[in-house]
């Protein structure tokens, strides 16, 4: 296969056929993970800064995946621009602002806006491909959105949406769009594990100063502690590398389908463990959204 030499670039997935067990599995595990990641993030800031959260999800992830030989497969001297790049644009940034901006909107606020990253980077995978996605993948990205809308508009009512935070978060899934479509050709030549273990390590160089700086804002606690190290093992590494691998497999528009499905998830834990109850409109938004995945993961035209 052909590698593009460009710093900004993508593919298309190695599996351009209908998902299939591989890829279920993979957008499941990624959905059942950062379904949990907006409450996790909210139990951290409870006792650290943002900067401190940031660091701590990067390091532990970076430490979970360290335990694994193949993760530190070296990286060609050419392509780690391409690295540091998805570490920039898929951590570093982005997830500096997400805390950031959990403390200007609710977690209902920014789970809605978080479920546009598969429009972004379909939109960036047409630009990058100069090819649009196909008819059945466009009816699926954009009916699994409207029922992440439709899920997330029974919590909206009195909801604390400030500008400054949307617009934080808006920058973010445009940024995650972006790294989606830069992980892709990387993954389908070094694998996932390599790609985000080194993407890493670049964030973690980029964050240091922020988290270190956020450090006498913080409180310490164990419920906090224990929530960053859970979202940092699973959501930023492990949940990050099923992700890659996936994307790899079928490409960032298909791949990303996954976060379509995190706020059932969400939902599903909510009615378990809270005893929460779900609304009408909620559960059309469900099956929108299963819809919407489901349409989008058929074979590619």
């Amino acid at each position: 296969m052909a590698r593009s030499r460009a710093l900004i670039s993508t593919a298309h997935g190695t599996h351009r056929q209908a998902f299939g067990p591989t890829e279920w599995g993979l957008l499941a595990f990624v959905a059942g993970v950062w379904g949990s990641s907006f409450l996790l993030i909210a139990i951290g800031l409870d006792d650290f800064a943002p900067g401190v959260v940031t660091f701590g999800r990067i390091l532990f992830g970076m430490l979970g995946l360290a335990v694994v030989p193949a993760a530190r497969a070296p990286i060609e001297r050419e392509d780690w621009p391409k690295v540091a790049l998805v570490g920039l644009t898929w951590m570093a940034v982005p997830l500096s602002l997400f805390p950031i901006a959990e403390l200007y909107v609710d977690s209902s606020v920014a789970g809605m806006i978080n479920g546009s990253v598969p429009l972004f980077a379909a939109v960036f995978a047409s630009a990058l491909l100069l090819m649009a996605p196909g008819r059945r993948q466009a009816i699926g990205l954009a009916v699994g959105f409207l029922g992440v809308v439709a899920i997330s508009v029974p919590s909206l009512r009195g909801a604390d949406a400030s500008p400054l935070g949307v617009g934080l978060l808006l920058v973010a899934v445009v940024l995650y769009g972006l790294a989606a479509n830069l992980a892709v050709p990387l993954q389908q030549k070094y694998g996932g594990l390599p790609v985000i273990w080194w993407a890493q390590i670049s964030a973690l160089v980029m964050t240091a100063p922020y988290g270190l700086a956020s450090v006498p804002a913080s409180d310490f606690g164990w419920a906090s502690l224990l929530a960053v190290m859970v979202l940092g093992f699973l959501g930023t590494g492990w949940a990050f590398v099923a992700m890659t691998n996936l994307m790899g497999r079928a490409g960032a528009a298909r791949g990303t389908v996954a976060i379509y499905v995190t706020p059932v998830v969400a939902i599903g834990l909510g009615v378990v463990f809270r005893d929460e109850t779900v609304a009408g409109l909620a559960l059309l938004g469900m099956v929108l959204v299963l819809a919407g995945a489901w349409s989008t993961s058929r074979a590619e035209a």
